[in-house]
Parts: structure tokens; sequence; C-alpha cells
């Protein structure tokens, strides 16, 4: 790799400069994990900003998340027997049963992909 280098004060600074950061928005679990490498994976964040690999990372965080949270609803929804006649029969049971399992996936998803 090649440099080229500024004189300031008697020293040689090298002109570095971040990528460009893409200008479509993050969606729920991209902007959840970007949080949580800045908040606690210092090192890591870093390395990924630096090497312009930062925002790849998020959004294939962000659409692997989403399509396994989709996965994990309807997978959890059929095995509690949550239907549409439960909700024409009684609409806050159901409402509840699938707050219960969102919530749920919720945290396996922050278990598996954002936590990590």
């Amino acid at each position: 790799m090649s440099f080229t280098y500024t004189q300031e004060n008697g020293y040689r600074i090298p002109n570095l400069a971040l990528p460009d950061t893409p200008t479509h928005k993050l969606g729920k679990w991209g902007q959840r994990r970007f949080a949580y490498l800045k908040a606690h994976k210092r090192i890591m964040f870093t390395h990924l900003h630096t090497s312009g690999a930062l925002y790849e990372h998020i959004h294939e965080i962000d659409r692997t998340a989403t399509t396994r949270h989709e996965q994990i609803v309807a997978r959890m929804m059929q095995a509690q027997g949550v239907a549409e006649q439960l909700k024409a029969e009684n609409q806050m049971m159901w409402l509840g049963k699938v707050n219960n399992i969102c919530h749920q996936a919720d945290e396996i998803i922050f278990r598996e992909l954002i936590y990590t």
C-alpha cells in the first residue's frame, strides 16, 4: 500500500480518509447491532469502520435478522395454534399471544445475532 503524506510542523502525517457511509437507512436490527458494536465492542467497531466493512456487516445482520425473525414468529404461531380462527373468536387473546411470540423472537435474535 502506498500513502500520500502531508508535512505539518515537521511531521509527515498520512492522508487517511474513512470510506463514505451509504445513504440508505438501516433497519431495526441494523441500528441495534450498530449501537451494540459502538458501545460494547469498540475494537471490532473501529476495525470494521476503518476497513470499510462496517455498513456491509450491519446490512447483512439486518437482512439476516429480519428473515430469521419472520421465520421464528411463523413457526411459533403454528406451534402454539395462534391462527386466524382465534383472532376471529377472541381478538385480545390473539393479540396477547402474538405480542408474546414477537417478544420471544426478539430475544432469540438479540442472543443469536445482535449481541455476539
